[in-house]
């Protein structure tokens, strides 16, 4: 089932829109400021946002710019503002839609639909991923540096595959357990270091770049 992030700050349009959302068959994360909703967008998946501009702790700009940096879910704004030129600069940002308040709930479940139908179309399931001379073919699980093979273990490939499909995103490392390992996997504190230590030595052994950065008391990170 879909799952829609709202954020808005005015709790009663914000619990109308998840109701419609909700009785036309989609889940809902409610959020009632930018700071939540970005944390909300960090932790889980989306398939969908709808975003108000006038945010308590972030605006809804600055949410909408955050959001562009990890994720290409498709943003409608809602807001107050109806100039031309506000649509343009949010159009041009990174939103696929715009609705001025107020607006029909009606109209807004249309058009989130239409969102998700050309989203779904425009995704195309990635076969491969690349990342400075990192090649990762995800049909064969196999991994080439400069064009030379590399041989992981599975956990490793996927370790490098989690990372790679989330470019600008920390990972800890119970999230690392949890997609390497798929959720089976209970392992010290010190293994996630272990197996993190081995891709970078046989990435080294072909090439002097860094691909894991770690990240002091949080986790591990692609390494720009």
């Amino acid at each position: 089932m879909e799952q829609i992030l709202i954020v808005e700050d005015d709790t009663d349009i914000n619990h109308l829109i998840a109701k419609a959302l909700t009785k036309s068959g989609y889940t809902c994360k409610q959020a009632f400021s930018g700071t939540e909703g970005l944390l909300y967008a960090k932790a889980e998946t989306f398939s969908l946002a709808i975003l108000d501009l006038m945010l308590p702790g972030m605006s809804g700009e600055e949410l909408l710019k955050n959001l562009r940096e990890f994720t290409t879910m498709p943003v409608i704004i809602l807001s107050a503002r109806d100039s031309l030129d506000s649509k343009i600069e949010l159009l041009t940002a990174g939103a696929e839609d715009y609705m001025t308040k107020p607006f029909e709930l009606d109209e807004l479940i249309v058009r989130v639909g239409v969102q998700l139908r050309r989203f779904s179309r425009q995704e195309a399931p990635v076969q491969q991923l690349s990342h400075k001379s990192l090649t990762l073919s995800l049909e064969e699980m196999t991994a080439k540096v400069k064009g030379s093979p590399v041989s992981f273990t599975k956990q490793e490939y996927k370790i490098l595959e989690l990372l790679m499909k989330n470019p600008n995103r920390v990972f800890s490392k119970q999230d690392i357990y949890d997609y390497a390992w798929e959720g089976f996997y209970i392992g010290e504190d010190k293994t996630i270091n272990m197996h993190i230590s081995n891709i970078r030595k046989k990435i080294k052994a072909v090439c002097e770049e860094e691909y894991i950065e770690t990240v002091w008391g949080i986790g591990f990170k692609l390494a720009k």
